[in-house]
């Protein structure tokens, strides 16, 4: 008859496993506690720290596409403000674009942070 092979740590080796365990465990909560888990600081992958990035746009320039990512614009007034340039000209001042059906003075001041200023000079055709 062969003898089974034992599966259980001998007793010395217990005590010894124990303790790197422990130091292990503490190591991780350690790190944890130290990189801002408890405050939560930590970055969460699946949902990364907004961007303090704002993006602007040239009314006298951009594509319907770019103007329908402003708030409070969507693909149909991005449209006739193109179309209210194309027949109008170039806007001389981000006031013009109260001519533009759908945008009125509330519209108009949500949007001039994204706006970027009018250089006539340069837009004149």
């Amino acid at each position: 008859m062969t003898a089974s092979p034992s599966h259980h740590l001998s007793a010395r080796s217990q005590p010894l496993l124990a303790a790197m365990l422990a130091v292990a465990v503490t190591g991780m909560a350690g790190w944890y506690v130290f990189s801002g888990g408890l405050s939560d600081r930590l970055v969460h992958h699946d949902a990364p720290p907004p961007a303090d990035v704002r993006f602007t746009v040239n009314v006298n320039l951009a594509p319907p596409a770019e103007l329908a990512q402003l708030p409070g614009l969507g693909p149909a007034t991005a449209a006739r403000i193109v179309a209210h340039r194309e027949q109008q000209g170039p806007f001389a001042s981000h006031e013009d674009l109260l001519a533009v059906h759908g945008i009125g003075p509330v519209t108009l001041e949500r949007l001039r942070p994204y706006l970027r200023p009018i250089d006539p000079l340069a837009e004149a055709p």
